[in-house]
């Protein structure tokens, strides 16, 4: 691979799609449990998921190192526009490519599951474009919501809440409000991998001006924090499980939770940013686990 599609493929961070993905199919096993399962709405969700995370970080790529938290100081994986491999006027065209991608792979996502139903069609097109917005603006522009410590919130939102409920819906049609606990599980173990990040890179942020949740509230009860996000995840799923058992195979997910205290362990024990580093990726394959789990163990319980 040349340096070139090298440097674009790190600044695409492929490491982060398990995770961004990890809410599409989390919607889709539940509509499946359910008996509303639609193989073209869970294709093309995972679709455009894909092209929105690429276009968040590049926009974090391009963010950071306008603003200076990829500077020298930052001691995680180096930047492609902070490093001089991709111009910020090539990373700027990018991240519009990555836009329209995401916009036109979501509208064909709305055609295949809502068609032109106006009041449905519209809800989810805001929702489509607020996404967009949110993945630009997380670092980028000149007040990045990111840098006011915010960034925990909108990854709750749209990797938890909206990336699951709204998957299920243009599967099924509907929404109860038990489908809020697992939802709530994505996005609490979603903010928990950017809590990795931002513990990692307290020191780089603080000097940069970047008021991330450990920045603000200092390491040690970030630790704290992570121990709510994770733990908190296990007690909501298996919550949704009692309130909605019919079989143990609902338990299957259980497996996962070695994964994550092992995680919680790290983010204790671990204050060298490169010894940290590799919990980032850990702890986003461990949600897509738990999430294959919670969803076969699910589909099993329903034949």
């Amino acid at each position: 691979m040349s340096s070139s599609a090298s440097a674009w493929v790190s600044a695409a961070r492929p490491r982060t799609l398990p995770l961004a993905l990890s809410s599409i199919w989390l919607g889709s096993f539940l509509a499946a449990f359910y008996g509303t399962f639609n193989w073209e709405v869970v294709v093309w969700a995972s679709v455009t998921t894909v092209f929105l995370q690429v276009l968040s970080n590049l926009a974090n790529d391009y963010g950071d190192s306008i603003h200076g938290a990829d500077s020298a100081h930052r001691q995680g994986p180096q930047r492609a526009v902070q490093a001089g491999l991709i111009t910020p006027k090539a990373m700027r065209s990018a991240m519009i490519v990555a836009g329209i991608l995401s916009l036109c792979s979501g509208l064909y996502l709305l055609y295949v599951s809502v068609g032109f139903v106006k009041e449905v069609f519209f809800f989810f097109l805001g929702l489509g474009l607020l996404a967009i917005a949110a993945a630009i603006t997380y670092t980028s522009g000149s007040r990045p919501y990111g840098y006011a410590g915010l960034g925990d919130i909108s990854v709750f939102i749209f990797f938890g809440l909206v990336g699951v409920l709204g998957t299920f819906y243009l599967h099924a049609g509907w929404l109860g409000w038990e489908l809020l606990l697992p939802a709530t599980s994505s996005g609490l173990y979603s903010a928990g991998v950017l809590n990795v990040n931002n513990i990692r890179d307290i020191e780089s942020d603080r000097l940069a001006g970047k008021r991330s949740v450990p920045v603000r509230i200092g390491r040690q009860k970030a630790v704290y924090y992570h121990t709510f996000l994770l733990v908190g995840g296990i007690i909501v799923a298996l919550a949704y499980v009692l309130l909605e058992y019919q079989s143990p195979w609902q338990f299957l997910f259980m497996l996962s939770v070695p994964l994550f205290f092992r995680n919680l362990k790290a983010v204790r024990q671990y204050t060298d940013a490169k010894a940290l580093d590799p919990y980032l990726k850990q702890l986003a394959l461990s949600t897509l686990l738990f999430v294959l789990l919670f969803g076969i163990g699910h589909l099993l319980a329903s034949y």
